[in-house]
């Protein structure tokens, strides 16, 4: 049955392709800056480091929503498709107390129907105060 299954998949044209963009930041570890199967696209966990230099912005959180939000796009778009097309987003935080202006950001990104989001308190690493990762549809 096992065997029928990966068939079918293959069949219905749904490989993995990775995508990769200049105009995100390089993986610092063993992951792809996103990936497309079918009409869907995955994007890892994207931190605030400016692509330009490779080197976090500055220590404010509202920098630090905006650079991880255009982090995000960038990897969208060159997946083929945009913020309008997200179904999902997690968003961690360092900080909880800092959800407002995280939210600021993401309403400037999602002004009419935001995708589903769960946001979740955690210990970041690199002295990030947020990382965002998405699932979007690819038109």
């Amino acid at each position: 049955m096992r065997k029928e299954c990966a068939a079918r998949l293959v069949d219905m044209g749904t490989r993995k392709q990775v995508i990769t963009t200049a105009e995100a930041p390089r993986p610092g570890g063993s992951y792809s800056q996103g990936v497309s199967t079918g009409r869907m696209l995955f994007v890892a966990g994207q931190i605030p480091k400016d692509p330009a230099t490779n080197e976090l912005v500055e220590d404010d959180i509202r920098v630090q929503a905006e650079r991880v939000f255009e982090n995000v796009r960038a990897v969208l778009e060159a997946g083929g498709t945009g913020f309008e097309h997200v179904v999902q987003v997690t968003v961690y935080l360092g900080d909880l107390g800092e959800f407002a202006e995280m939210d600021q950001a993401f309403k400037r990104c999602f002004p009419v129907e935001p995708p589903a989001r769960t946001t979740i308190g955690a210990k970041l690493r690199l002295g990030s105060r947020i990382v965002v990762d998405a699932i979007a549809m690819i038109p």
